[in-house]
């Protein structure tokens, strides 16, 4: 499985021979390749092209008269720059990311103008909506399936995201948590929505103020999903099924079997980890039966939570914690 969208940086000398001749032709011969102008004009000192394969692959190619170029594409790398580093948007120069963002921004505004409207997501969430193997399933999981609410439509699930990225709160971490979304060619529900769990536990704790770090990795072998800088508190997230997606039991037995699994590791070597139970995914009769019980998870401190696209959280904490996160759920 391929995984999201980087660029490969040759150092060598490229002209626009050698661009047609070690690069579209060897695609053309297997996917029917035709290079085109960008849409959007490169950085001045460079030359530039996009391909355009039959399969509905893309790449764009940038090249320096000095030696120095760079590919970015979600179809089968030429041959030439097998060995080739790569690099992030970030990494790369910021003329060269700047210019390749804008022309994948510019074809998801053509091909996805419901996404593309979506400024925040479309721009964090761009290394995997032009991935290799995953550019459908992740624009599927937005446009089908309202980013994980279960009861809410399409442009209620972009808006609640929308909000929350447009604050930054993961700008320096983008590639860290938008591959989390995945780059496979299925539309994995239950992966998908246990990351969203992450950013919805994030939005929690950054509506009470506090900055979150994500996947840190640890002396234990694990990597807990956060930590609260303010506090060093480490945070662990979990997303339970509802009943309604399991064969059998009910809301309590789905949250408690979810987080069976991580009693034995993360939490039982780093047992001060606050426990985040996201049960975004419970219908209301489901949430219901899970606050008349409130049960024990089997872990303390734990918030079990669930989360509206307006963005209002109800739910219960297990436990002391020196976080103040009752402020974030309504009773």
């Amino acid at each position: 499985m391929a995984g999201p969208i980087r660029f490969r940086v040759s150092g060598e000398q490229w002209d626009g021979d050698r661009v047609d001749r070690e690069l579209r032709q060897p695609l053309a011969s297997k996917f029917g390749a035709t290079r085109r102008r960008p849409t959007i004009s490169p950085p001045p000192e460079y030359e530039a092209c996009r391909l355009d394969m039959g399969n509905g692959d893309l790449a764009l190619f940038a090249w320096y008269a000095e030696a120095g170029a760079y590919w970015l594409g979600n179809t089968e790398t030429p041959k030439t720059l097998w060995r080739t580093e790569k690099e992030t948007f970030e990494e790369a120069p910021y003329p060269i990311a700047r210019w390749a963002q804008r022309e994948l921004l510019a074809e998801l505004e053509s091909t996805d103008p419901w996404l593309a409207e979506s400024d925040h997501i479309a721009w964090f969430f761009l290394p995997v909506f032009f991935s290799k193997d995953g550019r459908q399933t992740t624009r599927t999981f937005f446009r089908d399936h309202a980013a994980g609410f279960p009861d809410a439509t399409r442009k209620e699930g972009l808006e609640f995201y929308e909000s929350f990225l447009s604050t930054g709160v993961f700008d320096d971490h983008r590639y860290t948590m938008a591959t989390k979304l995945g780059t496979s060619e299925r539309v994995d529900l239950v992966r998908m929505r246990a990351t969203m769990a992450e950013f919805n536990t994030a939005k929690l704790l950054t509506d009470l103020g506090y900055t979150v770090t994500p996947e840190i990795a640890l002396d234990s072998g694990y990597a807990l999903d956060f930590r609260v800088e303010e506090t060093g508190t480490l945070v662990e997230v979990t997303r339970p099924e509802p009943p309604t997606r399991r064969r059998t039991g009910t809301p309590t037995r789905a949250i408690i079997d979810t987080v069976e699994g991580k009693l034995s590791t993360q939490l039982d070597a780093h047992p001060d980890a606050v426990l985040f139970v996201d049960c975004t995914s419970f219908r209301d009769d489901e949430w219901q039966a899970v606050t008349a019980e409130q049960p024990d998870v089997g872990h303390e401190p734990s918030v079990v939570y669930r989360m509206r696209p307006d963005g209002r959280a109800a739910g219960y904490i297990r436990g002391e914690t020196i976080l103040n996160l009752a402020a974030a759920l309504e009773d």
